[in-house]
């Protein structure tokens, strides 16, 4: 199986660090802070290429618009672009690339051994509220929480939402609202189908919160938001065109540098 190695590297690492910390709710809370960090430098390339995007936006619309009705001159053209101002449109991807088999590969590690989460217990859940509203709270690790699932849809939201920098194209910030509430409702219908284990949820739930964190110091960092986002755009921006205005003369209005010739009134007699 091609997930087999990351499924065993991860369930190594979630036990090792349950070794430290023995709760297995917080130490899928630990194991979600310390697979951030190691995703920390491709996550930085990406928002890096977020910033570079944006500035050349400007005169990506300015191919498109010259070349609208020759789409192969139009990549040609913007593909050389992007090479000389050193922008890879797919860097953006390979964090979410890299990211989801580490999602597929932790839920069999939790499959795998989920017995060791049937006793484990963590804030509410295994407590008193949890044994009397067991359809809503579970009473351990090992079995769905609709509560914390509920949570999780939210901090989906928030994470696709504002995943990417506020587009200017009214279509592209048209789609990204439109993704914010198809992501999550996805989730919640599959959650509350296949009924995944609560240890699922705490770790997808600390991994939106380190997410949507990072995403705020990374929209700061490279000016892609707030003050900075307005520089940048303004540095992109072509400038303006200046018309040129010819000096008035001073004197009376003349040609070729002679005096105009002005008709007498004749007399009246």
């Amino acid at each position: 199986m091609f997930f087999d190695p990351i499924v065993h590297a991860l369930g190594l690492v979630l036990t090792y660090i349950h070794m430290v910390i023995p709760s297995y709710g917080w130490a899928l809370i630990a194991l979600a802070f310390v697979v951030r960090l190691a995703l920390w430098p491709l996550s930085n390339m990406q928002f890096k290429s977020m910033a570079e995007m944006q500035k050349v936006q400007p005169l990506v619309k300015q191919l498109q618009a010259k070349f609208k009705n020759d789409p192969q001159a139009q990549n040609a053209a913007m593909m050389a672009l992007y090479k000389e101002h050193k922008v890879n449109p797919l860097a953006g991807c390979l964090p979410m690339l890299v990211q989801f088999p580490i999602l597929i590969g932790l839920y069999w590690a939790i499959q795998g051994q989920i017995s060791s989460f049937t006793h484990e217990h963590w804030l509410w859940i295994g407590s008193s509220i949890s044994q009397r509203f067991p359809d809503v709270f579970a009473q351990s690790l090992a079995v769905p929480d609709i509560f914390l699932l509920c949570l999780y849809v939210v901090s989906m939201y928030f994470t696709v939402r504002y995943g990417s920098p506020p587009s200017t194209d009214p279509q592209q910030a048209q789609t990204q609202k439109l993704m914010a509430f198809i992501s999550p409702a996805m989730i919640a219908f599959f959650g509350f189908k296949y009924r995944w284990a609560s240890a699922l949820y705490i770790y997808w739930l600390a991994t939106n919160v380190f997410t949507v964190a990072q995403q705020y110091l990374m929209f700061r960092k490279y000016g892609l938001v707030g003050g900075g986002r307005a520089a940048a755009a303004a540095l992109a921006a072509p400038a303006p065109a200046v018309a040129e205005t010819a000096p008035k003369p001073s004197g009376s209005p003349s040609t070729n540098g002679k005096r105009a010739y002005r008709p007498k009134k004749r007399a009246r007699r």
